[in-house]
């Protein structure tokens, strides 16, 4: 079984909506974490718009990435470009993969204008996690 770590900035929006398409899509054969380089706990937002699609992230934690110093990871993915420029280096034989996704944290504009960006970002990374699903672990 694989390991797979998604990295993010503060471990709240981009890589938990990933860690809960990763894990839907990975199924058994592979074990995802998701962690920051800063802890920024899990942001509601983020939790609403995968319920939304029948996703429970709910009970994920906000983690920092030193965290999981002992675990062997075979892929590491980066979400967004602060993570990826100081991302840390993992020992071992590591495939790393970067992709670049809006921060919908930083949204503005009216509840719904937010929300709305949520699930567009949450969309992006859906298509993404699939694919990577597809691609590496099968």
């Amino acid at each position: 079984m694989k390991n797979i770590l998604v990295l993010c900035t503060g471990n709240s929006c981009r890589s938990q909506i990933a860690e809960g398409y990763l894990r839907q899509f990975a199924g058994d054969r592979a074990t995802i974490y998701s962690a920051g380089i800063e802890t920024h706990g899990v942001n509601p937002k983020a939790i609403a718009v995968m319920a939304e699609d029948h996703i429970d992230i709910s009970k994920h934690t906000s983690n920092h990435i030193d965290e999981y110093n002992a675990i062997r990871f075979d892929h590491v993915i980066t979400v967004c470009d602060n993570d990826n420029e100081a991302c840390p280096f993992f020992p071992g034989k590591v495939e790393r993969y970067h992709e670049n996704f809006p921060d919908p944290a930083k949204t503005t504009g009216t509840p719904e204008a937010v929300m709305n960006e949520f699930r567009r970002v949450r969309e992006l990374i859906k298509f993404y996690a699939k694919n990577f699903a597809q691609q590496h672990l099968n």
